[in-house]
């Protein structure tokens, strides 16, 4: 997907990644210590039913700090069977929100999630200049860093937690992810883990020929980069 880093390069635009998961009562269990032949035991309030919904966005440009946003959603009906996700408009919602937070265009990349593809959703991207969207190949969650931010509120917000209500898990989860948003290297390292890098590259029509030193010889460029180039994001998708 070279284009999408093609495209952020020529907006000045934000690399925007997004994704969104599911919270409820019953918390992730890992290791902890407990006296031999004690097994440890953590009653838990409500059923694994879905409770919350959180859609977050990792924001990446070089030269800025990486960002982190998010937008919780409580599913106060979970029991009738009303809607345990986002609805197209609220993801237009946060995706404007994310625009005026970050005063730039936005590269948007996420994955075929039916909402995702929804005609008026589709039709407010299409009507506005400042976002782009691109979707990532289908069955790649391992190509998105929001991913990565799941799995540390997983292990930091909700492990081996009895949670009193749901208000209780709602603030820790929140916690858990402002803190997040002040470790913009913490963002950074999500993104290593995709494999998916930052590059540099400056246009064909920037590029001049390296100064020639006397006798006719080319002097070795220098590793730093001129000013006014432009920086991209490439992606390839190797299979």
């Amino acid at each position: 997907m070279a284009a999408g880093g093609s495209t952020a390069a020529a907006l000045g635009a934000f690399i925007v990644f997004e994704d969104e998961a599911g919270f409820s009562m019953t918390p992730p269990t890992t290791r902890t210590w407990a006296r031999p032949g004690h097994t440890p035991v953590i009653r838990v309030r409500g059923r694994s039913q879905r409770r919350f919904s959180i859609a977050a966005l990792t924001c990446y440009k070089p030269g800025e700090r990486s960002r982190l946003i998010f937008r919780p959603r409580r599913h106060a009906d979970h029991k009738g069977g009303g809607r345990r996700s986002f609805t197209w408009a609220e993801y237009r919602d946060l995706l404007t929100a994310a625009h005026q937070q970050l005063d730039a265009p936005l590269v948007l990349v996420w994955d075929n999630l039916n909402m995702h593809l929804h005609a008026r959703l589709r039709a407010f991207i299409d009507a506005h200049d400042w976002i782009t969207s691109f979707q990532l190949p289908s069955y790649a969650p391992g190509l998105n860093p929001v991913e990565g931010i799941w799995s540390l509120v997983r292990r930091a917000g909700q492990n081996n937690t009895a949670f009193t209500d749901p208000d209780h898990l709602m603030c820790s989860l929140r916690r858990t992810l402002r803190e997040i948003q002040y470790r913009s290297d913490v963002i950074d390292r999500c993104l290593a883990a995709t494999g998916l890098t930052l590059t540099s590259s400056r246009p064909k029509s920037q590029q001049r020929p390296p100064p020639q030193r006397p006798g006719g010889t080319s002097a070795r460029p220098s590793a730093s980069l001129p000013p006014g180039c432009l920086v991209s994001v490439r992606f390839w998708w190797v299979w």
